[in-house]
């Protein structure tokens, strides 16, 4: 009997993922998760240095920061469904090619503008990864392994962030800028000679089986990122006439974009799939929580310079412990969500969230830095119990089809909120300071702008808590529906 070539690739892809290991294609998926938040946090560092060599503003070097920050944030979902239907093997393979043919061109770029316009392609890489990671997830590791896998995925995205800066400085002490580049090359090699080695077979789709892309939603959806996340991050916090007409461009951009979704044949985002008020909240709440997250990121230097008068390097001591919390809570927080259910977890890390915002925006300076540490640590852990819990649960029980746009949406509503926060925080912070220059206020200030940001995100924590009950009653009520439509349509 002869094989259709769709039933010889479906054998094909069963083959090759019972040959993959599954640790070997964890190890793979967690240094491409690696790989694009050590991108995101080692170049923070280099600023100064960047200013200095090519003789430029800090703002004009802090788009070298921002161009890699904008390409994940507007191109994210585009490239997770680009996955869905041309292969997600093959479209991660070329982003881990592109971050690393990116980060040599960085490291040899000659002037300022070809380092930020090869950064923007480093972001592209990364933005692939990052969208694809969690769709393979889905597809290669069993159900109940999926919570763990993700606390795994965590954990990785917390080193990287809490490596940049250390490991970035340490490189340009030794070496020079470029160093803070070129050091992603050997890794991006071992992880694209991994991702080749042991990642699943695409399923082999004929042309009239393959959906069509986008191009009309993918351009809307790009530039109305764009003209958001530019709104949020020019102007150093200040809101200005340019500010706000960004976001009516923006506001504008999601009426177009909802329009042309509705009438695609194949649209980039089922406008239907947000009937669904489970993914609603957990999208809701993965932005409101990154928001909480930012305000730390924002606040702390200041409180701990300023309020409590650490040296530059103790700063920096202090901040690392918070990623370092998240990256020890991610794996045991992965197995906590397999055995006890992605739901309850979430539920837990939102409380924990929203008790250690109150215990910062109540603490007296007297307690000093380990009044600071002990709630950051509080809240990073549950941070991270939040983040495996939340994914799980949305990664879970979806169509394979859907799997590379759905991770895309869950990363760009982390993305959102850390812009949104960078922006929302540092305007509460500055108007609970009630000065307009931070950097010279009296410790007394600092500290009162501490309190009122952290009560604002502490409230931002409990929106966040709310919409997981309510998403909880909402998943009980469908599954009871369901269950009394199967008793009542089963044979008598």
């Amino acid at each position: 009997m002869l094989k259709t070539p769709v039933a010889a690739g479906a054998q094909a892809v069963a083959a090759s993922a019972e040959r993959a290991p599954v640790r070997a294609v964890l190890a793979c998926l967690s240094l491409s998760i690696l790989l694009s938040s050590l991108g995101t946090s080692i170049a923070n560092v280099g600023l100064p240095t960047l200013a200095q060599a090519f003789t430029a503003s800090f703002q004009e070097v802090q788009w070298v920061v921002l161009a890699y920050l904008l390409a994940i944030t507007t191109l994210i979902v585009s490239v997770g469904r680009f996955g869905d239907i041309i292969g997600r093997r093959r479209l991660l393979l070329a982003g881990i090619l592109l971050f690393t043919v990116a980060s040599v061109l960085c490291g040899v770029a000659p002037n300022l503008w070809l380092l930020i316009s090869a950064r923007a392609a480093q972001g592209l890489g990364a933005a692939v990864m990052m969208a694809l990671t969690m769709a393979f997830i889905g597809e290669t590791v069993p159900k109940t392994k999926i919570g763990s896998a993700m606390g795994l995925l965590g954990t990785m995205s917390a080193i990287g962030t809490a490596l940049g800066p250390s490991l970035g400085g340490v490189l340009i002490g030794g070496f020079s800028w470029r160093a803070i580049f070129l050091v992603n090359v050997p890794l991006g090699i071992l992880t694209f000679l991994l991702a080749h080695r042991y990642l699943p077979l695409d399923r082999l789709v004929t042309k009239p089986e393959r959906a069509a892309f986008d191009n009309v939603g993918t351009l809307l959806l790009t530039l109305t990122l764009t003209a958001y996340a530019l709104a949020m991050t020019i102007g150093r916090g200040r809101f200005g006439s340019l500010n706000l007409a960004l976001l009516l461009v923006s506001a504008c951009g999601v009426g177009l974009f909802v329009r042309a979704e509705a009438r695609a044949a194949s649209p980039l985002i089922r406008l239907a799939m947000f009937r669904d008020p489970a993914l609603n909240a957990s999208l809701a709440m993965s932005v409101l929580v990154s928001t909480v997250m930012m305000a730390t990121l924002v606040v702390g230097p200041f409180y701990l310079s300023r309020a409590l008068g650490l040296d530059a390097t103790r700063v920096g001591l202090v901040l690392s412990i918070g990623p370092l919390a998240a990256g020890l809570t991610g794996v045991p927080a992965g197995r906590l969500a397999d055995s006890f259910g992605a739901q309850r977890m979430t539920i837990v890390g939102l409380s924990g969230i929203a008790a250690g915002s109150l215990c910062l925006s109540f603490i007296p300076a007297a307690l000093g830095t380990i009044g600071y540490i002990a709630p950051i640590v509080v809240l990073t852990a549950c941070y991270a119990l939040f983040q495996t819990a939340n994914n799980t649960e949305v990664m879970t029980d979806i169509s394979p089809d859907q799997r590379g746009v759905i991770s895309g949406m869950l990363n760009l509503s982390r993305n959102l909120g850390l812009i949104t926060g960078a922006s929302v925080m540092g305007a509460v912070f500055s108007l609970g300071s009630e000065t307009v220059n931070v950097t010279t206020a009296h410790p007394e200030v600092v500290a009162t702008g501490m309190r009122v940001t952290f009560t604002v995100a502490a409230m931002l924590s409990v929106v966040a808590l709310a919409l997981a009950f309510g998403s909880r009653g909402a998943r009980r009520s469908r599954a009871s529906a369901t269950s009394r439509s199967r008793r009542q349509s089963a044979p008598m």
